[in-house]
């Protein structure tokens, strides 16, 4: 995946005129690692990428592709692919490859920071949450009130509280999310 990725980069650097120099002074990453980053010698993390694309011109999703898995009870760490990046802020994987005929939705999300105390609306839907914080600080909205969840910490609501959820520091936050009902679900039958 690094590989295809780093060969995206690669392109539209190219198409935009760029030289690794220019990408590197606009994104503060050293030519060095840019170069590897397009020969697919090394990763990069989320939040780096998302600076890339805004200054590449393009949706973080497009750095991403979506795979049909083959159907197992088990999913390695390393097949763990991207399911889909919301409003380029929320990065979600999947943590199952048979989801079908299961009534839980697990996944793995990545908050990128964000610098600015939005107007965070809150949702309803059906069903329930637990969320598990890995790493960061999570702001979680519950109703009308506003709650600071850190690594270790967990949650489990009924989903037809309004709820939503924003990363407000400078740090990226991870976090387990298993929702019911599963949409996945919902589409196969």
């Amino acid at each position: 995946m690094e590989l295809d990725i780093g060969k995206k980069i690669k392109e539209l650097r190219i198409e935009k005129g760029f030289t690794l120099r220019d990408l590197g002074e606009k994104t503060n990453l050293s030519i060095g690692f840019l170069s590897q980053l397009e020969r697919g010698l090394t990763t990069i993390a989320v939040d780096s990428l998302s600076i890339l694309a805004e200054i590449l011109g393009v949706d973080l999703s497009y750095f991403f592709k979506i795979s049909k898995k083959e159907k197992k009870h088990y999913l390695r760490s390393h097949e763990k692919e991207i399911f889909n990046i919301e409003e380029s802020r929320y990065v979600n994987y999947l943590l199952s490859n048979n989801l079908s005929d299961k009534a839980l939705l697990p996944r793995l999300i990545e908050l990128l920071p964000s610098n600015s105390d939005e107007n965070i609306e809150v949702y309803k839907h059906q069903g329930e949450e637990f969320i598990y914080i890995l790493e960061g600080i999570l702001t979680l909205y519950i109703d009308d009130q506003k709650h600071e969840l850190y690594p270790g910490d967990s949650a489990h609501i009924n989903s037809g509280l309004g709820h939503n959820w924003a990363n407000y520091t400078n740090k990226l936050v991870k976090l387990i999310a298993v929702n019911t009902p599963n949409r996945f679900m919902e589409i196969s039958e």
